[in-house]
């Protein structure tokens, strides 16, 4: 009989120390409900000591960029080490199959390299001050300077890179920074500290404070903190944009995500991409393709092709190899997603694929025939649920898009280079991908909403530049 196995603790990490906190709270096993991991709830005592070492720790650094580039390239080589124990935590506490844990880590790992890159590229730029009248002799440049101490406060969702997109342009533009990551899954946060502790990063400059939305506000309450970086709902994002006051922010928050498909799509390449991004890591994905826009001449095609696939996607047990669609993050979750399936079926929604809840497992739904008012068209799911909506004309679907209050990503298949321009200038979101889906994302890229989906951008190079500012500086010889 094999021995139990020892459930891990996570730790708050304060000045490089790993120490207990007032609490030790569990953590679930996203499909078996049973308790896999631990965390330590901090005292508001630790919340203030940890944002107070960051501050020291953050005024006495001597990192160059060349040091921060350094320690971030070793941090990405031991996460690389470490992948089975990610993978492992990713399938437990969030309920990730293989592949997306797989996917997760090897995205986390790119975002820790682009970020070491850029941090040995920061730099300022020339300012033609001599083209001034009365200037000459005068030179001008600007300097990029950290802000500070940068919070991060991450969601369940994607808990290592998202994670890795606010810690390592943080870390990369010479702030120090204190995380709060989602209560849900707080292993693969602690992993990335040890890893750049492992790695070299001096005490203070990296802090873990796990619980929720208690130590959020002290953090909040906090006045060193100069900078806060949130992914999660519009409602929270709201409340912390408005405790932080005059301090900066970036915003990555709420969102419907359309997928259009025009009447020339190329359905062999569109579908099979429209189907993972709607059911990847069970929906769970601002961008996830909630509503897809098909033009009406290709709506029984469609329908048809897809209700077969979905239909035949495997769910359950997400440490199951075949598996394709995991639990959703807890049961309270799942009987929300399955309250609003329902309630579109009782009121004339088709069911195309689909099925009643099990524990936390939703099966991949695919519905049509939704009306305006019922809340799968017009308030984010966040599950595994897609439904078809026709369009006669590309200006319908792209006024559909734009009337909702979110604006986040889009994705357009078409072969037409004049309609899809047209739509890239017209769709009111933070990005519009051609020929892609609405959840195609590439770590190097801007990534960030518009109107209710949030401001500011994460990617590495644009990052870093909402982390740290410009000073002016002139020299007269």
């Amino acid at each position: 009989m094999d021995a139990p196995r020892t459930l891990r603790n996570c730790q708050l990490l304060v000045d490089g120390q790993w120490l207990n906190g007032d609490a030790e709270i569990p953590v679930l096993n996203k499909y078996t409900q049973a308790a896999c991991a631990s965390y330590q709830m901090p005292t508001q005592a630790q919340v203030n000591a940890a944002v107070a070492t960051a501050r020291a720790a953050f005024q006495g650094q001597t990192l160059t960029p060349y040091d921060r580039g350094l320690i971030l390239d070793r941090s990405a080589a031991i996460l690389q080490r470490r992948t089975e124990d990610l993978i492992q935590a990713l399938i437990e506490e969030v309920g990730f199959t293989r592949s997306d844990a797989q996917g997760e880590i090897s995205r986390c790992i790119q975002t820790f390299r682009l970020s070491a890159e850029e941090a040995r590229n920061l730099t300022g730029e020339m300012v033609p001050i001599a083209g001034a009248p009365a200037q000459a002799g005068r030179l001008g440049f600007t300097l990029r300077v950290p802000l500070g101490v940068v919070c991060a406060i991450t969601p369940f969702n994607a808990p290592l890179n998202t994670v890795a997109h606010k810690v390592a342009p943080g870390l990369a533009a010479g702030n120090a920074v204190v995380l709060k990551p989602s209560a849900h899954t707080p292993t693969a946060a602690v992993i990335m500290a040890e890893a750049l502790v492992e790695a070299g990063l001096p005490s203070g400059l990296m802090s873990v404070l796990h619980g929720g939305a208690e130590v959020a506000q002290w953090l909040l309450d906090n006045q060193d903190i100069q900078f806060y970086a949130f992914t999660g709902s519009t409602e929270v994002g709201r409340q912390i944009q408005q405790r932080a006051g005059l301090r900066r922010t970036q915003m990555e928050l709420g969102s419907i995500a359309f997928t259009i498909l025009a009447e020339d799509a190329d359905l062999d390449r569109a579908l099979p991409k429209v189907i993972n991004a709607a059911y990847r890591k069970a929906g769970q994905v601002c961008t996830s393709v909630q509503l897809l826009l098909v033009h009406r001449s290709i709506q029984r095609q469609v329908e048809e092709r897809l209700a077969a696939t979905v239909g035949s996607l495997r769910f359950g047990d997400p440490a199951h190899k075949d598996t394709i669609v995991g639990p959703v993050i807890s049961e309270g979750a799942a009987e929300r997603i399955d309250a609003w399936i329902q309630e579109a079926v009782s009121r004339g929604a088709r069911q195309l694929a689909g099925g009643r809840r099990q524990g936390a497992v939703v099966p991949p739904t695919l519905l049509a025939d939704l009306s305006p008012d019922m809340r799968l068209s017009c308030q984010e799911v966040f599950g595994p649920v897609m439904s078809i909506e026709p369009f006669d004309t590309l200006d319908g679907a792209i006024a559909r898009v734009n009337a909702t209050p979110f604006g986040l990503a889009t994705g357009l298949f078409t072969n037409r280079i004049d309609q899809a321009l047209d739509a890239a200038r017209r769709l009111q979101v933070g990005g519009v991908h051609i020929n892609e889906t609405s959840s195609s994302r590439v770590d190097v890229m801007p990534y960030g909403g518009s109107k209710a989906s949030g401001f500011g951008r994460e990617g590495p190079h644009y990052a870093i530049r909402e982390m740290s500012e410009e000073r002016m500086v002139t020299v007269v010889a």
